[in-house]
């Protein structure tokens, strides 16, 4: 059976779907390595970020599993996990997907921080790029404290809609799926740039300027968004 075209709603799910389908039919047998992202993109009609939220799932669901360097293969059915169609995984929002919001959203909440920020957000916003610091020198994954500077922010740009909006995405950042994409793709490299990209940031809205805040937020997740859709020969095992 040929793959079809997906339409633009719920993408990374619909794909993840065809592909589960297609696996249990035998199309892509136990064992067997799956086509490339930039192959099933084509087939598929839709984009490689797409595709790689979709794998991610199966993943997650033990319906494939990633070797780094090597590719996606198809796992015998005994190690898989049941479609949850009506859990909490089933229903977020995808990874990348996510980002993109993100880096629309937030580039303004950064200009309006820059614009209303007093010196209790500064102070708050200048904590938690500590606190990742702190977890970074700790060898620790500095989630804790990205999401703090990042809520800090959202906080002084003085609008309620925006900072719960904002909360609403960092929700959806603990999500089983953006978990996982984070295991392969995030490093001590990544995070020592998104260290001084988010230094950059708070430089720009400390100075009042929110041109350059909007500019310095919206390169950090333009570049959050590149060092995961990385080529999978460059992902460390998970």
């Amino acid at each position: 059976m040929p793959l079809q075209i997906i339409q633009p709603q719920r993408l990374y799910r619909q794909i993840a779907e065809q592909l589960r389908s297609l696996i249990n039919r035998g199309e892509f047998p136990v064992g067997s390595r799956l086509p490339a992202e930039r192959e099933l993109a084509t087939q598929l009609g839709v984009s490689r970020p797409s595709i790689r939220e979709a794998l991610i799932a199966l993943e997650v669901e033990k319906v494939v599993e990633v070797r780094s360097g090597s590719g996606i293969y198809v796992l015998k059915p005994k190690a898989r996990q049941p479609s949850r169609k009506k859990t909490r995984d089933a229903v977020e929002w995808g990874p990348l997907e996510l980002m993109r919001a993100r880096e629309l959203v937030e580039s303004e909440v950064a200009a309006l921080a820059a614009r209303n920020a007093k010196k209790a957000d500064l102070k708050l916003i200048g904590d938690a790029l500590q606190q990742m610091r702190d977890e970074v020198a700790m060898g620790l994954v500095p989630r804790a404290g990205d999401e703090a500077f990042h809520n800090a922010i959202a906080q002084a740009c003085g609008n309620e809609v925006l900072h719960d909006t904002i909360c609403g995405y960092w929700q959806a950042r603990h999500g089983t799926l953006f978990e996982r994409l984070g295991d392969y793709f995030e490093d001590q490299k990544s995070w020592d740039a998104a260290l001084i990209e988010h230094a950059a940031v708070l430089e720009a809205i400390r100075t009042h300027d929110a041109g350059a805040a909007r500019n310095a937020m919206q390169r950090h997740l333009k570049n959050a968004n590149q060092r995961y859709n990385a080529s999978w020969r460059r992902a460390k095992p998970a």
